[in-house]
């Protein structure tokens, strides 16, 4: 079957951002696949180049070598087959929940009334329905993630580009946006790159996870199956033996990587 996503002999480098005359690589060499319909998540040390293979994905940053396929096809601009929802706030302030989720249809070509009426079906779908007149300085952090989450599935992408998108949320609400995203994703079979820095949520989400190791010239180091059964509750599966099983295998893994990581900061520092 034809991979979603796939991403060949990957490898960006950049211009020193402090010596012009420097070169700094930060993946190399990265074999990565997104079956249709799969979920995988990417985790590694803080650096290693996970948001640049999202933007790679994305086609918001063109390679320094290798290729990437979407559906099969070469990938040329931007991944219009991709939603993409960042881990930074993304709405815009002087727009109401309805007119952010709207954006995007509108600049489109979406006619103003069949919009309004997709907008205000995914509204209620992230449990927001009677919100769609709130501003983003009314509503709480949570509530401003599932705007961003109706934001990027109302355009029905065939992937879905997430850049640690629960990050900055408490874990009673974490944990609630990653069910509910989750339940969505059952329904639709999307597939999903996810990225993050939490191993618990990498496990619980996904069907595959994938480790990245440190930095420069980062690259994939471990690429693990989670055979945990569907559907899953983020928060009761993870005192399952089979999660703990898992979870350890991974940590094997990635613990060095994060060690070798913080090192290199401390030294930048």
């Amino acid at each position: 079957m034809t991979a979603a996503l796939a991403l060949q002999g990957v490898a960006c480098t950049f211009i020193a951002r402090h010596d012009p005359g420097q070169r700094y690589t930060a993946v190399q060499g990265v074999n990565l696949t997104v079956g249709a319909g799969e979920f995988v998540s990417v985790v590694g040390p803080t650096g290693c180049g996970k948001s640049t293979l999202l933007n790679v994905g994305a086609g918001l940053l063109t390679p320094s070598a290798g290729t990437v396929q979407v559906f099969g096809q070469p990938l040329s601009g931007i991944n219009r087959r991709a939603g993409y929802m960042f881990q930074a706030e993304s709405l815009m302030p002087w727009r109401t929940a309805l007119g952010n989720v709207m954006a995007g249809l509108e600049f489109r070509g979406v006619p103003t009334a069949q919009a309004r009426e997709q907008a205000g079906e995914w509204l209620r779908r992230v449990g927001l329905g009677g919100f769609g007149d709130r501003y983003p300085h009314q509503m709480s952090g949570g509530m401003r993630k599932r705007v961003s989450l109706a934001q990027t599935l109302v355009l029905d992408p065939d992937i879905i580009l997430m850049d640690e998108p629960f990050s900055a949320l408490d874990i009673q609400t974490r944990q609630l946006m990653e069910n509910e995203l989750l339940t969505i994703w059952s329904s639709q079979r999307k597939a999903v790159l996810f990225i993050t820095h939490d191993l618990d949520e990498a496990i619980a989400m996904s069907d595959r996870v994938v480790v990245m190791s440190a930095g420069p010239g980062s690259r994939p180091i471990g690429d693990f199956t989670i055979d945990i059964e569907r559907p899953r509750d983020v928060a009761e599966i993870k005192v399952t033996p089979r999660f703990l099983e898992l979870h350890a295998a991974i940590w094997d893994v990635l613990r060095e990587e994060v060690l070798k990581g913080y090192q290199q900061q401390l030294q930048a520092a």
